[in-house]
């Protein structure tokens, strides 16, 4: 099972207050784009109510993101591959250790199945870039100066820290360090992910 092997040790991830890492100083700012293609890696901490009782997941997670594919890969605190997730067009596939492939056409309601506790992975193709469409429907566009909002499928989303990146032409575009979600779930209860990205690569 993913939350027992997972739950097993624990790799707590840093909770140091809001901070933005390589400030760009006099560098001009450039707009920041949404990659369709793009390679992430990072560390995944969840807090959720299973029976009654409180329970913590802690890992790593690997992003790789092609179109409108994406693969994701769970890892435990201990680098074994616990679950992996395709995302398809029309279909995805998520499969545990040890056990058969599901499919669904929902990847959300396939993770959170699976799971025990909601991973919002449809969202996340724009979370993790900081993008997101908030509860009136409207485009938000996340920075250091504008860092929370609210989703149309209830999750609460705050950018806590950043990181900047060098493009081509030397001006910097900054991306999501540290994200939060927190949602109240029926299934899981009240429940708290934090997110740190610690590689990031657009192709």
């Amino acid at each position: 099972m993913l939350l027992p092997v997972l739950l097993s040790a624990c790799a707590a991830i840093n909770q140091a207050p809001a901070q933005r890492t390589g400030l760009p100083g006099m560098q001009q700012l450039a707009a920041r784009p949404y990659r369709d293609n793009i390679d992430l890696s990072g560390r995944l901490s969840v807090l959720y109510q299973q029976d009654g009782k409180d329970q913590a997941v802690h890992g790593s997670f690997n992003w790789i993101q092609s179109g409108d594919r994406a693969g994701i890969t769970l890892l435990s605190p201990l680098g074994q591959t616990m679950a992996t997730i395709e995302v398809g067009p029309r279909s995805s596939t998520l499969t545990k250790a040890g056990r058969a492939p599901r499919a669904a056409a929902d990847v959300d309601a396939l993770a959170a199945d699976a799971l025990g506790w909601p991973l919002p992975v449809a969202g996340l193709r724009e979370w993790l870039q900081g993008f997101a469409t908030n509860v009136d429907g409207r485009r938000f566009i996340a920075s250091a100066q504008n860092d929370s909002v609210n989703t149309r499928d209830g999750w609460r989303i705050r950018y806590v820290s950043w990181q900047d990146e060098p493009d081509r032409n030397g001006a910097t575009i900054t991306h999501p360090k540290r994200i939060d979600l927190a949602r109240s779930t029926a299934q899981a209860g009240e429940v708290s992910m934090r997110i740190v990205i610690d590689s990031w690569q657009a192709r």
